[in-house]
């Protein structure tokens, strides 16, 4: 099987990890890596967009907790995209969602987010019109 990879993107300051349609025990790693990658090229925000994303296991939890306390710890911000799916209401269940602050789309996380807001209409917008 080959490894699992996720692309990061730079959108105003910043980094912006999207996940697959499932994270597990076999790609929670390299997770991981990606979100250890992103918040090494610049302190501050990390977005990750779940908006693809239908199944997170404990694996996948795990990685994301962490990866919070670390930019916390480091003087940033990790935020979550979750639009209505089975992974939020897990993390509704769980309460991961009073843990990790999180959105329903892009533009609501970077609307959280004033170190991202630059770039972000050029980024995000035309997307959606």
């Amino acid at each position: 099987m080959p490894e699992a990879s996720f692309a990061i993107e730079v959108v105003g300051s910043a980094h912006v990890v999207v996940t697959p349609e499932e994270i597990d025990v076999t790609n929670a790693a390299a997770l991981r890596r990606a979100l250890l990658t992103a918040s090494a090229r610049g302190r501050g925000t990390l977005v990750v967009d779940m908006s693809g994303t239908q199944f997170c296991d404990s694996s996948g939890i795990n990685v994301l907790v962490r990866a919070h306390e670390r930019a916390k710890a480091d003087g940033g911000e990790l935020l979550l995209v979750l639009p209505a799916t089975t992974v939020l209401r897990v993390f509704r269940i769980t309460g991961i969602d009073r843990v990790i602050p999180n959105f329903s789309s892009l533009e609501e996380a970077f609307a959280q987010a004033p170190s991202a807001r630059s770039g972000l209409s050029d980024a995000i917008a035309p997307a959606h019109h």
